[in-house]
Formats: C-alpha cells, structure tokens, sequence
C-alpha cells in the first residue's frame, strides 16, 4: 500500500527547500557568467558576503530575532567556513584546468561524500534507498558530462578535493542546525567568507570596483547565494543529509537547459536521458522518507 500524500511531510517540505536552493544557485550561476573577467573569484565572494551579510543582519533585526546571533558553537561555525571557502577556490581553480563537463561531474559526486560522511559522523542509518538513489543520481550525472577521467591532473584533483570540501561542509551544517537557528549560521558565514575573501583578494595589492554594469549582478550573487544556503540549512533541519543532499542533482540538468534556452548552448538526448535517471533516483528516496502519518525516521546525532 502506498503512503498517503502528506504536503506536511518535513521530508515533502525538505524536498521544497531543495528547490528552492537549486534555482538560487542557478541564478547565481548565471549572474556570475554575465559579470565575465571583470572580476577574479575573491572579489566575488567578498561582495557576495559583503550583501549576504547585510541581507542577513537587516532580516534578523526585521525578525526580532537579533538574540538568536550567539558565538555559541563559535569553532563549527569556522570549520564550516575554512572548509566551505576552501572549497570553492580548488573549484574555481580546477574551471581553469579542465572541460566544464568534466570538472562539474567531479563535483556532483559530492553527494555521495554526504551518504558516507553522514553515515559516519551523524550516525545516519546507511539505507538501501538512499545508497540506490545517489547511486542513481551520480550514475546521471556521468550520463549527463560524460567527463573523460582516463588522465588524472592536478585540475581533476582539485575538483574532487572541491567536491569533498562540499560535502563535509553540508555534514558540518548539518551538526550546526542542532540547537543553532538558520540565521545564526547564515550571520557567521556571511561575516567571515567577508573576511577569508577580502584578505585573499587584496594578496596581490588590487582590488577592482564593481561598476554600474557589474554591481547589479553582483547583488543578484549575495541574494541568490543567501538563499541558496538558506533553503539547504532549512531542509538539513528538517531531514538527514544523506537524504537531502542527493536532491541537489537535479542542479546539472537544469543548468543544461539554461544554457540551451539562454545562450543557445547544445541540449543533446543526453541530458534528456541523465535527467531521467536523476529523477527516478530522487523519486525513490523522497517515497521511501514518507511515513504513514507524514514523519520521518528520527535523526541519531552524537
């Protein structure tokens, strides 16, 4: 017999915060693309955390809930950052290195690293569905890229670092949302990324400007980068990792059909037939997170 509908199932609404974070970094995507070689990685992450963290200050402060920013857990949210920060430089590095396919592969085997890491550090239950759907999903993926791995290089080493960094960065979040609210997590990531990239940005003595052109779209990245982690911090607080993060293939096949629709870039049977498999990966685990009565198994954390 198959579950009842349950809209207020939290996986259901986990499900829709997962959306909701794949749109944002797609837009985020697409408003870095248009800023073009105005500006280097480090600026970009200086002004996105720069807009974020005004964005996240004037909601807090909006809320009433300015108490909620405590230091508490002050060393995870660092982890957090050091790892997170880390790891969108090796990728920004490996994008000058290898193919876009191959190295955007690489990174969706991120989730993976999740099922594992959450298994082993979150004392998530390793279940049979989750470890079919992110097989499933990565599977996809491979179909989608089709990345040529026969030659190891310090570019593909870098990706999969890059991917590994995301994935322990979600567990970290995942540990954090115990006892820690959304916005206290999005306070210190905005402030300190502000920092890491500032820092790093003026290494080399230069820094440039956003211009009149530049600046809207820079904006378009702190708001769509607030988001986006927002809504993954708001479905790892309502259901396990290693359920949640396999949502995030669904992120490939959608840049696909962006870049077909807006830049006319090619959309071959392939990513038709990887989006397929994506699907019935994620499908799979949402129908086996939903309960009679719309609950999901209880999450074991130490």
């Amino acid at each position: 017999m198959s579950p009842p509908k349950a809209p207020n199932s939290p996986a259901i609404r986990a499900a829709f915060w997962m959306i909701g974070s794949i749109l944002a970094f797609s837009a985020m995507a697409i408003a870095a693309k248009q800023i073009g070689p105005r500006h280097d990685s480090f600026e970009i992450m200086t002004v996105r955390s720069a807009v974020g963290f005004v964005l996240v200050l004037a909601l807090t402060a909006a809320s009433g809930k300015l108490p909620e920013i405590t230091a508490r857990k002050l060393g995870g949210h660092a982890l957090r950052n050091v790892i997170h920060f880390t790891g969108q430089n090796l990728w920004f590095w490996a994008l000058t290195m290898i193919p876009l396919a191959q190295l955007f592969a690489i990174e969706f085997t991120s989730p993976l690293w999740v099922v594992l890491l959450a298994a082993l550090l979150l004392g998530e239950r390793l279940t049979k569905i989750r470890l079919i759907a992110a097989a499933l999903g990565f599977v996809g993926v491979l179909i989608v890229a089709r990345p040529d791995l026969a030659h190891l290089n310090p570019g593909v080493l870098a990706a999969a670092a890059s991917a590994l960094c995301f994935a322990t960065t979600n567990v970290v979040t995942k540990k954090l949302t115990v006892g820690i609210s959304i916005l206290c997590i999005l306070f210190w990531l905005t402030l300190m990324q502000f920092f890491f990239g500032l820092t790093a940005a003026l290494s080399d003595g230069i820094f440039h400007l956003p211009t009149a052109a530049t600046l809207p779209w820079l904006c378009v990245i702190g708001l769509a980068g607030v988001s986006a982690h927002y809504c993954v911090t708001a479905a790892l607080k309502l259901a396990p990792a290693s359920y949640v993060m396999p949502l995030d293939f669904l992120r490939l096949p959608l840049i696909a059909v962006v870049g077909a629709l807006i830049y006319a870039e090619p959309l071959d049977p392939y990513v038709i037939l990887g989006a397929a498999v994506i699907f019935a990966g994620i499908w799979l685990n949402i129908r086996a997170e939903i309960r009679p009565k719309g609950h999901i198994a209880p999450i074991t954390t130490p």
